[in-house]
C-alpha cells in the first residue's frame, strides 16, 4: 500500500513538472484596436497663429454593465478602492499648462488617472499616479491598487444622472468668455462627477 501511494506521488509530481514546463511562463494579449477617446482643450495664439498651451485626457471607454445598477454591488466593487477610471490602458492626463483642479495645483507633465472613493463612499478624488514609477513596477491598468498615489484631488458627486452613459464619458466644458476656467466631467451609468480645473492660460 504504501509503494502504491508511493508510486502515485511520483506519477503527480512528474505530471505537475511536464505541466509546468509545457506552460509559457509569459503570454501576450491584445494588439488590435480597442475603444479609446480623448477630451482635449487647445489654446490658440490668434496672434502669432500659434498654439498656445493645451490639456488632454486620454482614456478607454468600458461599458456600464446592468448589475451596476445594484448599490451593494457597485459599492462592493469602489467603496475605499482606487478604479482604473477606463479600460485596457492606463487613463492619462497630459498638460502642457500649469493647472489647479479642484484648488490642488497640478504641474506641467504627464499622469496616470484614476478614481478613489472614500471608505464610507461619500467622497470621490481624481487619483494622480507618476507614470515613471508604475512603469518601473511593470504594472498594468488593471492593478492599479499596486500603484502609488502621489496626490488627489476632490470630485463633487452630482446627484442624478440626466441621461446614463452607456460608455464612460469625459469631456471638458468652458465659458467661451472665460476659457481658463474649465469643468472636468466623468459620466457612467449612474455616476456623474464633476471638478473645476483652472488653467494658466498665456497672455
Amino acid at each position: 500500500m504504501k509503494r502504491y501511494a508511493m508510486l502515485v506521488g511520483v506519477m503527480l509530481l512528474f505530471t505537475l513538472i511536464a505541466e509546468s514546463q509545457q506552460k509559457p511562463k509569459v503570454v501576450a494579449e491584445g494588439g488590435t484596436p480597442d475603444d479609446r477617446a480623448s477630451a482635449r482643450v487647445l489654446y490658440w495664439n490668434a496672434q502669432t497663429n500659434s498654439a498656445a498651451g493645451q490639456v488632454a485626457i486620454d482614456y478607454g471607454r468600458p461599458v456600464w454593465k446592468k448589475e451596476y445598477n445594484d448599490t451593494a454591488k457597485f459599492d462592493a466593487m469602489t467603496r475605499g478602492k482606487v478604479w482604473r477610471m477606463g479600460s485596457n490602458y492606463w487613463t492619462i492626463l497630459d498638460t502642457n499648462l500649469p493647472l489647479s483642479i479642484s484648488g490642488k495645483k497640478i504641474a506641467v507633465g504627464l499622469y496616470y488617472l484614476g478614481l478613489h472613493r472614500s471608505d464610507n463612499g461619500s467622497e470621490w478624488s481624481l487619483a494622480f499616479i507618476d507614470p515613471a514609477k508604475a512603469r518601473k513596477m511593470q504594472l498594468d491598468a488593471f492593478q492599479i491598487e499596486r500603484a502609488p498615489v502621489e496626490f488627489e484631488a476632490h470630485m463633487s458627486n452630482v446627484s442624478k444622472a440626466e441621461n446614463q452613459a452607456e460608455k464612460l464619458t469625459i469631456t471638458l466644458s468652458y465659458p467661451k468668455d472665460d476659457i481658463k476656467h474649465v469643468t472636468m466631467r466623468i459620466g457612467w451609468g449612474n455616476l456623474v462627477l464633476s471638478t473645476p480645473i483652472e488653467v494658466t492660460v498665456p497672455q
